[in-house]
Parts: C-alpha cells; sequence; structure tokens
C-alpha cells in the first residue's frame, strides 16, 4: 500500500530542494552580478536558502515519521550528506512507491 503521507511529504522535500538549488544559483557567476546588484534580490534569494533548507528537512522528518522510522536519524544523516544523499534518497523513495503502486495495479 502507498503511503500518501509520505510521499506528499517527499514530494514537499524535492520542491524545498529545488527552491534551494534555484536560491543557490543565483550566486553563481553568470548571475552573480545581476544578484548582488539589488541588495533586495540579494536578500530575497538568501531567505530564499535558508528557508527552503530548513522546510527540506522537516519535510523528511516528517516523511520519515510517516514511514515507521526514526526521523532524527534520517535527518542528521541528510545533513552530513547533504545534498547528495537527499537526492539519491528521493529519487530511490520515488522509485519504491511507484513499483509498489505497479504491483498493486497488476
Amino acid at each position: 500500500m502507498v503511503n500518501r503521507e509520505a510521499a506528499n511529504a517527499a514530494t514537499s522535500a524535492a520542491v524545498a530542494l529545488f527552491a534551494f538549488a534555484g536560491g543557490v544559483l543565483a550566486f553563481i557567476p553568470p548571475w552573480v552580478d545581476d544578484t548582488t546588484a539589488s541588495p533586495l534580490r540579494a536578500i530575497f534569494f538568501g531567505l530564499v536558502i535558508a528557508v527552503s533548507f530548513v522546510l527540506h528537512f522537516v519535510y523528511l522528518a516528517i516523511a520519515a515519521r510517516k514511514l515507521g522510522r526514526r526521523a532524527v536519524g534520517w535527518v542528521i544523516l541528510a545533513l552530513l550528506t547533504f545534498p547528495i544523499a537527499s537526492i539519491v534518497g528521493l529519487i530511490l523513495f520515488g522509485a519504491g512507491q511507484s513499483e509498489r503502486s505497479q504491483a498493486r495495479a497488476g
């Protein structure tokens, strides 16, 4: 059975990770001059990075708890291996959810 609440939390974690990546991209050389030219734009992207970083781990903890796992351990592991483990984990979670739904349907 697909755990809808865990899937929703994992989707939210992925969206937060994409928002984090978008905020970081604003400070990479092709766009850094435009970003830092306006203090409001720099503050905005800095806030996007900070808020999305925290939200990613909050949603990760929610997904872990909905799956019956210890949230603290998963969040610490994700913090230590960020962002690679987050990306790989979300991909594996999505693959596992689609396999379960296919097995149930077929």
